[in-house]
Order: C-alpha cells, then sequence, then structure tokens
C-alpha cells in the first residue's frame, strides 16, 4: 500500500531537470573549473578571470556543482570533492573528463532526444542509429574521448591472462577503438604482438596511442568490420570489449563463431561488457545500459551472464567465467574452447 501522505514530487523534478545538471557538468568540464580550483584559484573572482569568464557566470555555475557535490563551499571559497579532484582535474593521472566529449555528443544525445520513438519501434529511429554507421565521426570521437576511462579495465584484463610474463603471444583487439586492452597487454607482455582490428578512421587513433605508449612496433591493424574483415587467425588471446551489445543474439553467435575458427584451440577470449542480474533491474548502471543500447541501435542489449554463456556456447565456447571488475560497471568473461 502507498503512504499518499508522504508522496511529494521530488524525484519527479529530479527526472525533469536532469538535464540541467549534465549542461552544467559539461560547461564545468569545458571550462576547466575543476583544474583551475586545483591551481589555487578559489574564489569567484579568481576562477572567473583565470577562465576568462565573466564573474556572474562562474558563481551560479560553482553554486550548482557545490548543490550537487562537486564542490564545497566555505564563505566565499570553493575546494574540490574527492572525486572531482581525483577524476576531473587534468593533471590527474585519473582524468577522465574527456569522457564529456562523447557522452554528451550530438549523436549520443539524439537517442534520446527521440527515445519515444524508440521505444514504440523497439530500437533506434533511423536518423539516430549511428552506433552502426562506419562514417560516422562518432566512433573516432568515442576513440579518443573514452581511452582514460578505459585503461584501468584494461590494465586489470591484462593483468589477469594467466600467461608468463615472456611468453610470445598473439593477440587480436576487436573492435579496438583507443586501442588501450591491445596497448596494456603490450605493456604487460613485451613479447605480446597486437593485432587490432576496427575502422580506418578509428585505428587512427588507436596508432597514436600505440605510439604514446611505446608499443607501436607490435601493433598491426585490420582495417574493416569485425563481420567482413580477414582477421587472421592463431591467436592466443581474443579480446571482445563493448562490443556485442550493440547486436542481436544471433548476429552475435555469428561473429562469436569466427572468433572461434581465428583462435587456437588452448587460447582464450576475453569479452568485457556491462552485465546486469537476471532479473534485469540490478545493478543499477548495468540495469540502465540496455535504455542506452535501445536509444542507439537497432537491436543491441545489455545482456545477462546467463544470456551471453548460451551465446558463447553456442559458438564454440564451452568454458565462460563471469568475472565482475569492483567498483566500475563492467564485468568480463573469460572463455575458452
Amino acid at each position: 500500500m502507498h503512504d499518499e501522505d508522504s508522496a511529494t514530487p521530488e524525484r519527479i523534478w529530479q527526472l525533469l531537470t536532469g538535464f540541467q545538471m549534465t549542461a552544467a557538468f559539461k560547461a564545468a568540464v569545458e571550462l576547466e573549473i575543476f583544474t583551475l580550483i586545483a591551481k589555487g584559484n578559489v574564489t569567484a573572482e579568481q576562477i572567473a578571470q583565470a577562465a576568462g569568464t565573466e564573474l556572474r557566470g562562474v558563481r551560479i555555475l560553482c553554486d550548482t556543482l557545490t548543490v550537487i557535490g562537486l564542490l564545497r563551499k566555505d564563505g566565499g571559497q570553493y575546494s574540490l570533492a574527492d572525486d572531482a579532484a581525483m577524476f576531473l582535474v587534468k593533471t590527474s593521472p585519473a582524468y577522465i573528463g574527456s569522457v564529456t566529449d562523447f557522452m554528451t555528443s550530438p549523436q549520443q544525445m539524439a537517442g534520446f532526444t527521440n527515445l519515444t520513438e524508440a521505444v514504440r519501434k523497439g530500437g533506434a529511429v533511423a536518423d539516430t542509429n549511428y552506433s552502426l554507421d562506419p562514417e560516422s565521426p562518432m566512433w573516432a570521437n568515442f576513440a579518443r574521448s573514452m581511452a582514460p576511462m578505459m585503461m584501468p579495465a584494461a590494465m586489470t584484463m591484462a593483468g589477469s591472462l594467466g600467461v608468463d610474463a615472456d611468453a610470445a603471444i598473439k593477440v587480436l583487439d576487436i573492435a579496438a577503438g583507443h586501442g588501450m586492452f591491445g596497448i596494456a597487454v603490450a605493456m604487460n607482455f613485451p613479447n605480446a604482438e597486437i593485432y587490432a582490428a576496427d575502422w580506418k578512421n578509428v585505428l587512427a587513433v588507436a596508432e597514436e596511442n600505440a605510439a604514446k605508449y611505446g608499443v607501436a612496433d607490435r601493433f598491426h591493424k585490420i582495417e574493416g568490420s569485425a563481420f567482413d574483415a580477414d582477421l587472421g587467425s592463431g591467436y592466443d588471446v581474443i579480446l571482445v570489449t563493448n562490443f556485442l551489445h550493440h547486436f542481436d543474439p544471433p548476429t552475435n553467435e555469428t561473429f562469436l563463431k569466427r572468433c572461434r575458427a581465428a583462435l587456437k584451440d588452448d587460447g582464450q577470449l576475453l569479452t568485457l561488457e556491462f552485465v546486469p542480474n537476471d532479473d534485469r533491474v540490478s545493478p543499477p548502471a548495468e540495469a540502465l545500459f540496455s535504455l542506452v543500447m535501445l536509444a542507439a541501435t537497432p537491436a543491441g542489449d545489455a545482456y545477462t551472464f546467463a544470456e551471453l554463456d548460451t551465446m558463447l556456447k553456442n559458438a564454440g565456447f564451452a568454458n565462460n567465467e563471469h568475472r565482475p571488475m569492483n567498483g566500475t560497471p563492467q564485468h568480463w568473461i573469460a572463455s575458452h574452447i
């Protein structure tokens, strides 16, 4: 029974105004507000001068960020909340502010503007279905923006291969994007050769990152669609990171059979995904990712482990181990034939 006397419209109001908080956050990242405060600009006047903006704008923005919880305010001085100091100051090694470029891009926002039609249709409407377009600039933007966010997961996976550090391994990185998953393996295994598969414009970003991290001499490109390109064979490890959620199960099984054919019999497939519980409403971040796929793809979804296990087994991977990653909604699955 609902207690009508205790019901308030507060949650509804928060939902209706949520886009305003996103806009405030985006403005703060673009103006480098968090970095300026970290440098010692702690009053609205100091921040405005350093940012080259009007005082009124900075005062209102910083007060908004304080309400959100990213800043603290004592008298007329602002300071950083712990998460803002770690993740939103550009000099921090854990900086992830660049993710804003992708997450608030017109392509990402368009799918949610048309969400009512996506619900009616059961998938993204035609004019917002950018996620499967090889010519869309969205994926190059994704590759440049998301690399810092993915590095912790990449290093975790690379450190858990169960392979001797000096092993000469051949690694295929499917839909490599920024390339950080394959690059992390190369950084941990000096004799690893990395083959990154993706569209041409995206691989240019991965190639830049390979040079940045000193593994360009062991980084090889495979240009084209993961469904059509010649992927090669004889791989010890195949990485499939944040890829399966874009497609329906039959499409994924067809793709995974290609991976099976390219993998050595004693090799392993590592899959990274958002994996909700069987109830599909928990944990929150994993469960909510299905909505992203509804807005952005014709038939993608956030799959439960049981669903992924079925796809993998149908493709020839008999042994699949689910490994959640602490502190992130990302989960990885280690698969063997």
